[in-house]
């Protein structure tokens, strides 16, 4: 339990399935870029860093490191930014790095610039096509200015196999905001046959924090119509009716789903600033009648169920 931390949150997630192009990914980003935009973040405000995870595999392969060690070492790396780099030396030395793939490994997920990196690993990495592409692509898009690569981003779920991005705050008061990748062989773990797919996921912690942060919170008091409720048990099914009835004509209803005392019902309405109170009681409904009050007002009349607007 952090800033930006809690024990559950709602989370937005956006998957492409089926489409191996860096074109899936790239509409990811913009999909993000778009709602940041449309609530008042700018590209000064958020950013992205971008790499893959095909850079570090590139690099265990130079140096003859088992297959089987990839997941333990990107959640090591995951790591860089959070705890001491002696010990992510550490970590990484007792799962079986040598000194020099630990230095060439730590050499490489410093780099910021894909001309350098391009420099370092040649231009035949399939990585760096991936990358170059993605970069393009946000030209294109035009969100270019949004976008940085980062080497040290490798996510720590073990099921990414391609490119991986994270949302951030300039400011780097927050943690991240948002992230995802490609993982093209997810599905099977599942017992599915792999499909070419990627996709983010984008809880409400963070970004609720920063939009505290920037003033663009908004108030948004919850407001509904009317209010519904049975007096009987028996009357539920009545008060069902009626909530459909008034849904059905555009209107906002909450309805009461259990056996309430009135006094909560009237609190209840208070709370959600209900306009109207709509009882279902034995009596009236004999008659073919429910009880409407008008909460602002304290009028109260009966009215047959056909003629409720």
């Amino acid at each position: 339990m952090t800033r930006g931390r809690r024990r559950e949150h709602y989370q937005w997630n956006m998957d492409i399935l089926g489409v191996p192009e860096v074109t899936a990914e790239a509409e990811l980003i913009s999909s993000i870029v778009t709602f940041f935009k449309r609530i008042g973040i700018t590209a000064s405000d958020v950013g992205f860093r971008v790499s893959s995870r095909k850079l570090l595999q590139e690099v265990l392969r130079c140096y003859s490191i088992p297959e089987n060690l990839f997941g333990k070492v990107c959640i090591i790396i995951d790591k860089i930014e959070k705890v001491p780099i002696d010990e992510i030396k550490r970590e990484l030395k007792s799962n079986g790095l040598s000194e020099e793939a630990i230095k060439e490994l730590l050499q490489i997920l410093s780099i910021k610039s894909l001309m350098k990196l391009e420099e370092k690993l040649g231009g035949a990495c399939e990585a760096i096509a991936d990358l170059k592409k993605l970069f393009s692509l946000a030209e294109e898009f035009g969100y270019s200015e949004w976008i940085q690569f980062d080497a040290s981003i490798v996510r720590g779920l073990a099921y990414y196999t391609g490119i991986v991005f994270e949302g951030f705050d300039r400011e780097g008061r927050l943690r991240a905001i948002c992230g995802g990748g490609r993982y093209d062989r997810l599905l099977s773990t599942f017992g599915g046959d792999d499909i070419p797919a990627c996709g983010f996921g984008f809880g409400d912690a963070v970004i609720v924090e920063l939009l505290k942060e920037k003033g663009l919170l908004p108030e948004l008091s919850l407001e509904v119509d009317n209010i519904v409720c049975a007096l009987d048990d028996d009357l539920q099914g009545v008060a069902a009716r009626v909530a459909t009835l008034l849904r059905d004509k555009g209107q906002r209803v909450d309805l009461v789903l259990e056996s309430k005392p009135l006094r909560w019902v009237f609190k209840r309405a208070a709370r959600i600033h209900a306009q109207r109170l709509i009882l279902v009681g034995t009596t009236e409904w004999q008659n073919g009648m429910v009880s409407v009050k008008i909460l602002s007002s304290s009028e109260q009349y009966e009215i047959k169920l056909d003629e409720l607007e």
